[in-house]
């Protein structure tokens, strides 16, 4: 693969990445998870051919990395978020629904009631919540390391600014995720790779020294 064929592979695929961030509002959870596959599967891709080309493999080894954590920190997150509320919604029903005989599909000609809830019966679905913020808050930052990793090498490569700019924002957000705009500076850092990606030019080859006389 040609440097011009990877370096747009890569830059299409981190748009891809973002695009899916815009489409999960307005379309179903499926939709947007494909294009989100495709953009990182390109990204890659391309990240290799330009690893490759510099004779660089941790350009694409910390790439990969920081996708893999990525996707088992989705994955964990959500398993977490779904097993939990399953595992406390069903008792929390039945105090807000005294007379509940467990038939979900009963509950729609029900009367709620929260005169008996307390603290103690929410309590259990704050705990959930913090678990997940704290999970994606480590596998967020994991995936941020890995990534800044692959973008400081392709900078000393490339000499292209934005890459280092990228990698620092990308730090700063993963190091904030915690809290939501930790999310936004992360995908402010990835449209600014994207951008870097269709920055980068190709080298003028060095012309070959003449061989030596005897």
């Amino acid at each position: 693969m040609n440097f011009e064929t990877s370096k747009n592979l890569s830059g299409i695929g981190a748009i891809l990445l973002l695009a899916g961030v815009f489409i999960t509002p307005v379309a179903s959870i499926f939709g947007s998870g494909a294009i989100e596959l495709v953009g990182l599967i390109l990204l890659l891709i391309g990240v290799r051919g330009l690893a490759d080309y510099y004779r660089d493999g941790s350009i694409f080894n910390n790439a990969l990395y920081g996708s893999i954590t990525a996707v088992v920190g989705a994955v964990v997150t959500a398993a977490v978020a779904v097993i939990g509320f399953l595992a406390t919604a069903t008792d929390f029903l039945y105090k807000v629904f005294p007379g509940w005989n467990g038939d979900w599909r009963s509950l729609q000609g029900m009367t709620p009631s929260t005169a008996n809830i307390t603290l103690s019966d929410v309590a259990p679905f704050i705990a959930i919540i913090l678990a997940v913020v704290v999970i994606a808050f480590v596998f967020a930052l994991l995936t941020a390391l890995f990534y800044r990793k692959s973008l400081l090498s392709l900078k000393a490569k490339t000499s292209v600014g934005l890459f280092g700019t990228a990698s620092l924002l990308l730090l700063v957000g993963g190091a904030l995720s915690i809290v939501f705009i930790g999310y936004i500076l992360m995908w402010i850092a990835a449209l600014l790779a994207a951008i870097a990606f269709f920055q980068m030019r190709q080298p003028m080859q060095e012309p070959q020294a003449p061989p030596m006389s005897t």
